[in-house]
């Protein structure tokens, strides 16, 4: 029994070494994201009942229900209850885009070991592309919930703040070819025709929002294509950043894990899968390393708006964002 103690005490003190350890990783930082103060609650607005909106936003809004009363499935003997259509946005997810393997940016820029996960860093070498690579850490976030802001459990995401996706864990992240698996329709929009016209859409991002029959593109922000870390080119980490967020949240909506509450034909009693992302429905916000709490931007919107101060020349790239969705649901 005395082996089986000093045996587990060796463990425990094994864990707390290479956790200290790998806490002091030079490449990685970051800090915990304070839901009060670091989040922009402005953007939840505007909000809706039916197609009225009750309270309005400084950004557009996406289309709802017309009606304010709907009906929704429930089990016999009811079969049908009447709701209330309601619309709002919600912040319901946080990535990490970090060049650091396993560095939590928004859990306080601590390191996890994880074998054989690659490196971020990118090719500077003359002669070669002005590329680099970033992983990125999915975390599910339900800060309404935990606030109790809404109580109806159809219309916000419950459950646990938690990693849902590890990019460093799925080799076709790294790998363009190996994407291919999940996103096949590249090789259509890989050509110059079809980027020249993400300039429309980063046109309606700017003035509005973006164009969701343009799925292939990220506004202002580059190709939603492929769903990898790769960039080719790189004209900031902002930047970069956020459109690998994009990314991940397609791949994300492809795979399945992601479903949308999509509202203007009709009442939305349940969530449901969209392998095609509806980008007009989303919003994103800086939350790390230096916090944007007083506004949030419609997806594809450029970052030159909002960059200035958001980035010290000591950067280490490590960046982490908020993101907001349309919720359209039926509080019954």
């Amino acid at each position: 029994m005395k082996n089986v103690k000093k045996l587990l005490a060796t463990l425990f003190v094994s864990v707390l070494a290479t956790s200290n350890a790998e806490a002091k990783d030079p490449t990685c930082d970051g800090r915990w994201v304070n839901p009060i103060t670091d989040i922009c609650w402005k953007c939840i607005f505007p909000m809706s009942i039916g197609n009225v909106k009750v309270a309005s936003g400084s950004l557009p809004d996406t289309r709802n229900p017309s009606s304010p009363l709907q009906f929704c499935p429930a089990p016999p003997p009811i079969f049908q209850r009447l709701g209330l259509a309601i619309g709002f946005w919600e912040p319901f997810a946080m990535t990490d885009v970090t060049r650091a393997p396993g560095c939590m940016v928004n859990m306080g820029g601590f390191t996890i070991p994880i074998p054989k996960a690659g490196t971020g860093a990118g090719t500077k070498v003359a002669g070669e592309h002005p590329g680099t690579f970033y992983h990125v850490h999915w975390y599910k976030y339900p800060v309404i919930s935990w606030l109790n802001i809404i109580t109806s459990v159809g219309c916000m995401q419950g459950g646990e703040y938690d990693i849902a996706y590890l990019s460093e864990l799925d080799p076709m992240w790294k790998d363009d070819q190996l994407a291919l698996f999940t996103n096949p329709e590249t090789i259509v929009f890989a050509n110059p025709v079809a980027q020249l016209a993400c300039m429309a859409d980063a046109v309606a991002a700017e003035t509005g929002m973006p164009l969701d029959p343009l799925f292939w593109c990220s506004g202002g922000h580059g190709s939603m294509y492929p769903f990898t870390g790769n960039l080719v080119n790189e004209s900031s980490g902002l930047n970069s950043g956020i459109l690998l967020t994009d990314r991940m949240n397609f791949k994300l909506h492809r795979q399945g894990m992601i479903w949308d509450t999509v509202g203007e034909n009709g009442a939305v009693c349940s969530e449901y899968p969209t392998v095609i992302m509806p980008k007009s429905r989303y919003r994103y916000q800086m939350v790390n390393t230096i916090p944007d709490a007083n506004q949030c931007h419609p997806l594809g919107r450029s970052v030159m708006g909002w960059q200035t101060g958001k980035e010290l020349p000591t950067s280490k790239k490590n960046y982490g964002y908020l993101i907001w969705k349309k919720r359209n649901c039926v509080v019954l």
